[in-house]
């Protein structure tokens, strides 16, 4: 009998290295996104149809591509047009609990991300740049500027960060209504 491969789709994303930006087509499994780039037996992906732009000038298409091949450890972030392209919600965030959600600012060499952290439990720097196996950890109602060229910026629903990119993360304070004392 013939092997089945698993169910696979194409899906369209914004990848950005440290002086790249590749937009381009990528097959995922029904683990998403989030599951392939976390998945520890592989270290690159190939997109197909890819356009590369530099980031200092991302609007002039350095090359066009049938495909690029990328290593992951390599790459800041990966910005999606919809949420539900990550994959599972359980597998995104990494179990099956209830997540607190956290807006936070993310920082690294750069570029400067903002967006809702979801997370089991308790907000903890060392928890969650250690704990789990993945690398890659999902940011919703993201943005992603540039520190260098702040005209440099993207905003997605849903937005994947390298965990070992990051300089600094900081949860932002809540903004405080203001108005008449009573």
């Amino acid at each position: 009998m013939p092997e089945t491969k698993s169910t696979q789709r194409q899906l369209l994303a914004d990848y950005l290295s440290s002086s790249y930006r590749v937009v381009g087509k990528i097959m995922v499994p029904n683990s998403g996104l989030a599951g392939m780039m976390n998945d520890p037996t592989t270290s690159f992906l190939e997109v197909m149809d890819a356009k590369l732009a530099r980031i200092h000038t991302p609007t002039s298409l350095v090359g066009e591509y049938e495909v690029i091949a990328l290593f992951k450890a390599n790459l800041f972030a990966v910005c999606l047009t919809r949420r539900e392209d990550l994959g599972s919600y359980a597998l995104a965030r990494g179990g099956y609990q209830i997540p607190s959600s956290y807006t936070i600012r993310i920082t690294t060499q750069v570029y400067e991300l903002e967006g809702t952290l979801e997370w089991s439990g308790r907000f903890d720097f060392a928890s969650i740049i250690r704990e789990g196996i993945g690398d890659f950890i999902p940011l919703y109602k993201a943005t992603l500027t540039s520190i260098l060229i702040p005209q440099f910026c993207i905003e997605s629903p849903a937005m994947l960060f390298n965990r070992r990119q990051v300089d600094l993360l900081a949860v932002m304070p809540e903004k405080k209504k203001t108005g008449p004392i009573a």
